[in-house]
């Protein structure tokens, strides 16, 4: 049996930057990004019979080929390893599975990748299992998204990420101490809104309207180094208004990507002293993070009292393989 333990993430500022149809064309892209303490699971286990086995968040499958395969992502997770017959693949969440902002399919990517290759006897870098998630969700599943979520669930941690015009990837970690990373974390919490959506509609919106949100995405690209400065010289509550004014931005992007309840949150959570706030991904749902000097923690939670809360804790580890039974 293998087990497989996969960070989610919350994006700060650069999203939509880390499209390809984006920062291939235009210059490359910038993103800052944390991989947080909630994570998705990937059991694999062999079968005594020849068959697959899934269980996953709505339904399980019985299948004697892959081919047959319904999920898309196990299926072609399953081919790309060599992993044809006689396995048993459960996953289980910390969150809701999808619709959350936090990057659950790219994650789950990551992480089946990770157990399977293990069940193999094959240990792959982070890089190459954040290279082959991306290879599948893009190209081989057509799906419109960018890459940042696949790189933060297989490094973990608080990094800065450019995207580069031929399609190589950088990763910065952000060298904050553990006392540093406390304090940072205590300037954020999410909250959820109860609403989910589909990503890929939005996230294909944008995609077909980047040539005329060029002035936008430019300036979420420099902001994201702007962030990470802003974190070296220990200015969290800029930060904060980077929020802001990245959600102002990112709603020119898209249709969906706000609405009435969300820009009601929103206004809940500055009118009782947030800095800034963002729907966390490609938003019209999910998980608000918002942004506040720690002296109005309380207060912010109180306006959004009845909407579930979860402190910022960053995972410093990405995707790992947590349990080995031969």
């Amino acid at each position: 049996m293998i087990i497989s333990r996969t960070p989610l993430r919350v994006s700060f500022v650069g999203g939509g930057t880390d499209i390809p149809s984006y920062f291939r064309s235009h210059g490359g892209g910038a993103v800052l990004s944390a991989a947080v303490e909630h994570y998705i699971y990937v059991l694999v286990n062999p079968k005594f019979d020849r068959d697959i086995r899934l269980s996953y968040s709505r339904t399980a499958e019985y299948v004697q080929r892959v081919e047959d395969i319904k999920h898309p992502m196990i299926r072609e997770a399953l081919r790309a390893t060599g992993v044809t017959e006689a396995v048993e693949i459960v996953t289980i969440s910390d969150i809701p599975a999808e619709g959350t902002g936090l990057g659950s399919s790219s994650s789950f990517a990551v992480g089946i990748l990770n157990a399977l290759y293990a069940y193999k006897g094959t240990l792959k870098s982070p890089r190459e299992l954040a290279e082959e998630a991306c290879r599948i969700e893009i190209e081989v599943l057509g799906e419109p998204i960018g890459l940042q979520d696949q790189y933060a669930a297989a490094f973990g941690g608080l990094r800065y990420y450019e995207f580069q015009e031929d399609g190589h990837v950088s990763v910065e970690p952000i060298p904050l101490s553990k006392h540093e990373l406390s304090a940072f974390s205590s300037h954020f919490a999410l909250f959820y809104t109860g609403l989910t959506r589909s990503a890929s509609k939005i996230l294909s919106k944008q995609r077909d309207r980047t040539a005329e949100n060029l002035a936008s995405l430019a300036r979420l690209k420099t902001m994201a180094g702007e962030a990470r400065e802003a974190i070296l010289r220990k200015d969290y509550p800029w930060l904060g208004e980077m929020l802001r004014e990245s959600w102002e931005l990112k709603k020119t992007l898209s249709d969906g990507i706000s609405n009435e309840f969300i820009d009601g949150m929103y206004q809940r959570a500055r009118a009782a002293g947030a800095t800034g706030a963002k729907v966390a991904g490609a938003g019209g749902g999910g998980f608000l993070l918002v942004g506040y000097p720690p002296s109005k923690k309380d207060a912010v939670a109180q306006a959004l009292s009845e909407f579930r809360r979860l402190n910022l804790h960053i995972a410093t580890e990405g995707s790992r393989i947590i349990f080995v039974e031969r």
